[in-house]
């Protein structure tokens, strides 16, 4: 069962803290929270953006593979998102840092709450954390407590102002140390890579096109065991394109060869890339090679 946490005050009293100074928005310290043992198991569903700053994690599963790391680590979450809280080796080392929450109502403001959607790393998985060096750790925690100086201090007309800012300069921040991630990564992004373009292969040359019809990104994350955010930014890392993009990009050159090579209509090449619709099939296609899949087959005979 799926346990809903909507409010910030509510979270507070699961994990044994005093209410929030602000309905709408809190930094806690990591290491003062507690989670009742009735609590362990279940998978709740957040109300709220959270952006947890922890350390002292132990192992954790990065991608691929599992690292020990004993430094920072930063993880989103974003509303809507499911948690599931299962005993580890951060709860029972007493990991230590912060958490930042912050319920969409606050960030209505400036706009706030469309900026924040543009950032990917809010759709990658726990397991898909930010690395941090010590160096940015501490930038981190500088941002961190600029707002909690303005949560504790008398509110005044400025003071949402002011944290709307530190925190819109600290997710560009993020974006930046994700992306060097992925680039310090790169071995890790290449094996992403590789294994994609395998199983992409693999969906046409067996039955699997015919099972489940058009490739999804959603269908080579679930098979590689990564998000589908996460997916897409490793493969742009490695290859500028997304996953979307390079799943077009097979459709099209399938498409091309089948068009080409075989007498199949359109209807039969279009159902054996997995349309259900030939409509579907050939707007793509246009759209892709700014001809129609008949005046692309016609080219070769003329």
């Amino acid at each position: 069962m799926i346990r809903p946490i909507n409010s910030i005050k509510e979270f507070h009293k699961i994990r044994g803290l005093q209410p929030p100074s602000h309905p709408l928005i809190s930094l806690v310290d990591y290491g003062k929270t507690s989670l009742p043992k009735d609590s362990i198991g279940e998978v709740w569903k957040m109300g709220f953006y959270s952006i947890g700053l922890k350390r002292d994690v132990g192992k954790i599963r990065y991608g691929q593979q599992t690292y020990d790391f004993d430094e920072g680590i930063l993880s989103f979450i974003a509303p809507g998102q499911v948690l599931s809280l299962q005993p580890n080796t951060a709860e029972l080392k007493k990991a230590s840092g912060w958490l930042l929450l912050i319920h969409e109502d606050y960030l209505y403001k400036a706009n706030m709450h469309q900026r924040i959607k543009k950032y990917d790393f809010f759709d990658y998985t726990i397991n898909e954390a930010l690395f941090l060096s010590p160096k940015e750790e501490e930038k981190v925690i500088q941002w961190f407590m600029t707002i909690q100086q303005e949560l504790e201090n008398n509110m005044d007309n400025f003071s949402q102002n002011i944290i709307l800012a530190q925190l819109d300069l600290f997710l560009n921040y993020a974006e930046r140390y994700y992306q060097r991630q992925f680039l310090t990564r790169a071995k890790n992004n290449k094996d992403i890579l590789n294994q994609f373009l395998d199983l992409l292969e693999a969906y046409f040359t067996t039955e699997t096109v015919y099972e489940k019809g058009l490739p999804t990104v959603n269908y080579f994350a679930t098979q590689l065991h990564i998000s589908p955010s996460y997916l897409s930014s490793a493969l742009k890392t490695a290859t500028t394109s997304s996953a979307q993009q390079l799943i077009h990009e097979k459709l099209i050159a399938l498409a091309k060869s089948k068009l080409a090579n075989s007498t199949l209509s359109i209807s039969e090449v279009a159902f054996t890339l997995g349309f259900e619709h030939s409509q579907s099939f050939s707007k793509l296609f246009k759209a892709k090679t700014k001809q129609t899949p008949s005046a692309f087959r016609a080219s070769f005979y003329h």
